[in-house]
């Protein structure tokens, strides 16, 4: 693939972003196969749009949308699509920032539609400017997934550091997107890389992924705990339930979403438990609880841990941080040796 070809859009949704959006935006602008770099202030109540554009570099790539009303990420990127034109597409989110050389790694080759780096995950709270920390170089061998492993990879568990393959943040082909009259589903504010990803797996997109690290994503400490919506996490559940009515799909694709759709339902059910608990009392959520046995089972085994890892937590075994390093990557890579 032609590097005078590789022109990338990056787009950066933000929220209340005004503390890291400039550094987002340089990361972007820095790196000379980004054409276009559009910024989409989703309704922010600070000054994320001002900083936004006092990040511009002069060289006429920087562009800034402001949302009066918030609409969320997947509204956002798509309004950032209809107006850019490049042939390419990447999302950066307003927090986080691309490692120096990254498409250069990612148009190595052009067998893809979607092409994806390993990420940098580091804790919010580290010490030192996160994006002077130098990543391994992993070795860049490419590898492809198809729908059953992607949909696999975004099955978290409970004792397993989260990595799903859902947070990649790949380059997207606009050909294809527009080939197969894909964008984000806006009706999604959680899940929405995920579902946008399977869907174009389950079209035939060849999803090419790398070890090699071109992408710094910054881990709040309390990220994991979940500060999306209950109903969110419903949304998310339905979206496989719309993925299953694909007719193309295998039937061991349609096994593994399957366990995609139950793992998102039973955090739904328990979510939705503790809501009722905490607004309407026990005996309303003990009644939601009982009302079957598919809600019975995810409730029970969800309280259980929870209240488990609590109490290690407050005896010592658990520190704050168990699950939040300070510094991992997404995806485990073999070294070469070298640092980027």
């Amino acid at each position: 693939m032609s590097m005078t070809k590789s022109q990338v859009c990056v787009i950066i949704a933000a929220k209340n972003a005004a503390a890291t959006i400039a550094v987002a935006i340089a990361s972007a602008l820095r790196e000379p196969e980004v054409a276009e770099v559009v910024v989409v202030d989703d309704a922010s109540t600070d000054d994320t749009a001002a900083v936004a554009r006092s990040a511009d570099d002069g060289s006429g790539r920087l562009a800034v949308m402001r949302l009066d009303v918030n609409r969320g990420p997947s509204y956002a990127r798509n309004a950032a699509i209809a107006s850019s034109r490049s042939p390419f597409i990447s999302i950066l989110d307003a927090d986080d920032f691309f490692l120096e050389g990254r498409f250069r790694n990612l148009f190595a080759g052009a067998d893809w539609d979607f092409a994806a780096d390993n990420i940098m995950l580091i804790r919010d709270d580290a010490t030192g400017d996160a994006t002077k920390i130098v990543a391994p170089q992993f070795a860049a061998d490419p590898e492809f997934l198809d729908f059953e492993r992607f949909v696999e990879g975004n099955i978290s568990r409970r004792s397993v550091q989260r990595g799903e393959l859902g947070f990649l943040k790949p380059v997207i082909s606009r050909a294809f997107l527009d080939r197969h009259r894909l964008r984000y589903d806006e009706s999604l504010r959680l899940g929405e890389d995920y579902e946008l990803y399977a869907r174009a797996v389950a079209c035939g997109a060849r999803f090419k992924v790398i070890r090699s690290c071109g992408y710094g994503a910054i881990v709040r400490a309390d990220s994991l705990s979940g500060r999306h919506k209950t109903q969110d996490l419903k949304r998310l559940a339905d979206a496989d339930l719309a993925l299953l009515a694909i007719d193309s799909l295998p039937e061991g694709s349609k096994a593994v979403l399957r366990r995609h759709e139950r793992h998102v339902r039973d955090k739904y059910r328990l979510r939705n438990f503790l809501d009722v608990k905490a607004e309407r009392g026990l005996a309303s959520a003990a009644a939601y609880a009982f009302a079957s046995q598919s809600n019975l089972v995810p409730i029970v085994q969800g309280v259980a841990s929870d209240k488990l890892e609590a109490l290690f937590r407050r005896v010592g075994f658990v520190s704050r941080h168990k699950h939040v390093p300070p510094l991992r990557f997404l995806m485990a890579g073999t070294s070469t040796g070298k640092e980027r």
